[in-house]
């Protein structure tokens, strides 16, 4: 192929592909804002400079540099790696990549790093199928969580690795992000010689809320929008209107998608509700939180009208812990179009409530002899 057609489609490669994604870092001193691991003397940098890599959970918010730093040490140690993500990938495709790399061990005594995204979404079986593979060696099991590892991942599966816990981006790390990307002729903005308001920096930089992908699809996105060589306030502003809509566990969206999904069931929606489910996992949401809401849903707001509901949930959530995803989300899909098209009544929650009152109003009444036990 000609070199100038070779030239062209890397262009047009880089053209397609995010910001955030050309511009991950392509060493260890362009990682920002994780000192803690990665200064002198610390844990990342002690297994690098020893030349010994280990099984590790990266443990940290969105858009912390997780994924960034494990295909890092996989270029470091040269070592192949293939990535997983535990909400698009079953564990059969997991189980076929470590059955390769247990035989490109024997050929070649080397290691393959697996690097799982969000690994707590595995289950506890799925999980348990890493463990003879780390503990030969055939794999080096790198895991990426926003999830506290000790509550999500299996204590066999901690106990063979180790746990690097990643900062929240400060506003120095992300001030240099955005900077890199500006001056980055290569990977980033830099062909288009463009600035940024100061004003518009601290804009975008307080929107990304630490985290550095958010910040960059952003700037892209600005960056487009820029009338002149200075991208502005407006910039940003219309940027931020223009964004996916991003998904904060913890925060208000939280709240209003469940509050939509609720909504949807109790309106006997069946579209809306599996639109809010759908919506809700596509975002992250962990499945097992939205099948706790499911079986309440069916307690509180369908009840004796249609006991069944209660089994189906619970059946649902039995059948996501057995599958874990993506299977195992066709069982929460198929219980909250069963809620959905089910009967409602609210009487077990109007009752429950009322006697609830009434034994706080009197607590300590004395149980009727005739009902009292026989002895006594």
């Amino acid at each position: 192929m000609p070199p100038q057609d070779t030239n062209r489609k890397d262009r047009e490669k880089r053209t397609h592909t995010p910001l955030a994604e050309r511009m991950r870092p392509q060493t260890f001193d362009r990682v920002y804002g994780q000192d803690h691991i990665l200064g002198k003397g610390k844990l990342l940098s002690e297994l690098i400079d020893s030349n010994r890599l280990v099984s590790i959970i990266f443990w940290g918010p969105p858009g912390s540099g997780k994924t960034t730093l494990g295909s890092m040490l996989a270029r470091h140690f040269d070592l192949p790696c293939e990535f997983f993500s535990a909400v698009l990938s079953g564990i059969k495709e997991v189980k076929e990549f470590m059955a390769r790399a247990e035989q490109q061990r024997k050929l070649f005594g080397k290691p393959m790093v697996l690097f799982i995204d969000e690994i707590h979404r595995f289950n506890k079986a799925q999980q348990a199928a890493f463990l003879p593979y780390v503990e030969k060696g055939d794999i080096i099991l790198f895991g990426s969580t926003t999830e506290n590892p000790s509550f999500e991942v299996i204590a066999p599966l901690l106990s063979r690795t180790r746990v690097l816990v990643l900062k929240e981006l400060d506003r120095d790390a992300l001030s240099r992000i955005i900077q890199d990307a500006l001056e980055d002729k290569e990977r980033g903005l830099g062909a288009a010689e463009l600035s940024i308001d100061p004003a518009a920096r601290d804009m975008l930089i307080d929107y990304a809320n630490g985290d550095a992908r958010r910040a960059l699809n952003t700037l892209e996105i600005a960056s487009g929008l820029a009338r002149e060589k200075t991208i502005s306030m407006e910039n940003v502003q219309e940027a931020l209107q223009k964004r996916t809509l991003l998904y904060d566990k913890s925060g208000e969206e939280h709240f209003n998608l469940i509050s939509a999904l609720h909504k949807s069931l109790r309106n006997s929606d069946v579209d809306a509700s599996l639109y809010w489910l759908v919506r809700m996992l596509a975002s992250g949401e962990d499945p097992l939180y939205v099948a706790r809401r499911m079986v309440r849903f069916a307690s509180e707001d369908i009840g004796l009208a249609d006991p069944q509901a209660l089994a189906i949930t619970l059946y649902a959530k039995e059948a996501y812990d057995f599958l874990g995803s993506p299977e195992g989300e066709l069982a929460l899909a198929e219980a909250v179009i069963y809620l959905a098209a089910a009967p409602k009544s609210n009487r077990i929650y109007t009752a429950y409530g009322a006697v609830q009152k009434e034994v706080e109003r009197s607590p300590h009444e004395p149980v009727p002899l005739h009902i009292r036990n026989a002895v006594t």
